[in-house]
């Protein structure tokens, strides 16, 4: 049986487990532009909050909370690791080791200047992305990562193509095809469109 709420024919999009749907806080949502209206408005108070005071973007604690504060109105959820397997991402067990790994190689490529402050901030968001550490929402988490780094690192935020990513069809998928280059360590056309 269909469900207007969580169909969805974008094979970039993760599914969620029918007991991560039952999650849902708002009762009024019964159609996916609701739930993507809803999450938009719990984002924007995530980036308040984060953009209220100077913090630090590479720790572990503070993602957590930052997926809380976008995500926390709208799912019981928001800001706790998956303990479920999913199409894309590492295996459950290992988010939290990966996390942290992730953490400590953006720390140190900030500290030593490894890379470029535009490149750290995007491996550090597309690492986030490839984990993905929770059950949904990693897309524009990790993408507000990337913005909130970037800014912490001297640079302006990113524009990602100038579009909301979540109905964005052609721009939607030149991240999507960016994403997939990085996974094979070709990180120019992520940054490219980070900045395009």
């Amino acid at each position: 049986m269909s469900d207007p709420l969580f169909d969805d024919d974008d094979e970039a999009n993760t599914p969620l487990t029918a007991e991560e749907r039952e999650q849902l806080i708002p009762s009024y949502i019964t159609l996916r532009h609701e739930l993507n209206e809803a999450e938009q408005v719990n984002i924007g108070q995530g980036l308040r909050w984060a953009a209220s005071r100077k913090r630090d973007v590479i720790d572990q604690d503070f993602l957590s909370e930052l997926h809380r504060r976008m995500f926390g109105d709208v799912w019981r959820w928001a800001g706790v690791y998956r303990t479920t397997a999913r199409n894309i991402g590492v295996d459950a067990y290992s988010i939290r080791m990966d996390v942290r790994q992730a953490v400590d190689d953006a720390r140190y490529w900030a500290e030593h200047q490894t890379y470029a402050p535009d490149e750290i901030a995007v491996r550090f968001s597309h690492r986030l992305v490839a984990i993905h550490p929770f059950p949904n929402g990693n897309g524009r988490f990790s993408r507000l990562v990337g913005d909130l780094l970037a800014r912490q690192l001297g640079r302006p935020v990113f524009t990602w193509g100038r579009a909301n990513l979540v109905n964005a069809g052609e721009t939607r998928a030149r991240y999507v095809a960016a994403l997939r280059l990085a996974d094979n360590h070709d990180f120019g056309p992520l940054i490219d469109f980070a900045r395009s």
